[in-house]
This record gives C-alpha cells, sequence and structure tokens, in this order.
C-alpha cells in the first residue's frame, strides 16, 4: 500500500501560481509513473500532468505551456501551476500508477478566484 503526503494549493487570482508537492511513502520496484490529475465540482477526474521514473512527462492540452511537472528525487512530485485560470479551480490529487494499479492521495484545493 502506497500513501502519499500531499502540500501546497490554496486561493490564488487569476494570473498568478501555486506549487503542489507529494511525496510518497514508498516505491515499487521496476518502472512506475506519477503525476497529478484534478476533479472541478460535477466534472470527472481527469489528467493534468504526468512523470516517468524516466522523467518523460505528458501534459493536458489545457495546461501545456502553464504547468511544470517535475520530480525531486523517487519518492516526490511536484506542480508548479502559472498563469492560473477560473477553470483550473479543483481538488487535485497525487497519483501512482504502477502497471495497472493505481494510488491516490487525499487531495489538495486550488482555487482561482478575484
Amino acid at each position: 500500500q502506497v500513501t502519499f503526503v500531499q502540500s501546497g494549493g490554496g486561493l490564488v487570482q487569476p494570473g498568478g501560481s501555486l506549487r503542489l508537492s507529494c511525496r510518497a511513502s514508498t516505491i515499487p520496484n521496476g518502472e512506475f509513473e506519477m503525476g497529478w490529475y484534478r476533479q472541478a465540482p460535477g466534472q470527472q477526474r481527469e489528467l493534468v500532468a504526468t512523470v516517468t521514473t524516466s522523467r518523460q512527462t505528458n501534459y493536458a492540452d489545457s495546461v501545456k505551456g502553464r504547468f511544470i511537472i517535475s520530480r525531486d528525487n523517487s519518492l516526490s512530485v511536484n506542480l508548479l501551476m502559472n498563469n492560473l485560470q477560473p477553470n483550473d479551480t479543483a481538488l487535485y490529487y497525487c497519483n501512482m500508477q504502477v502497471g495497472s494499479r493505481a494510488f491516490w492521495g487525499q487531495g489538495t484545493q486550488v482555487t482561482v478566484s478575484s
């Protein structure tokens, strides 16, 4: 079982920046992927960005050029969010994908509002 400690998030004005961090309790052997997903009220959970153990990244079209995902080490993943907009408001979840198994953090609220 993998658990996570998420930090960051909060309230920011449009155009502002926030940084999310996530640290896993353990890592599996072999290749795995870590990333961030988000879920807005009344919406399905959607991919934001992912990064593999070989540091290949993948971004949702809606955040390309604004968000940057990075890994400090094997256990931690960060998400720098720039030029935030109201439609970025959501609960952001840290994720680890090991083959077909998915592990989720508890969620961190990001609210973009003036």
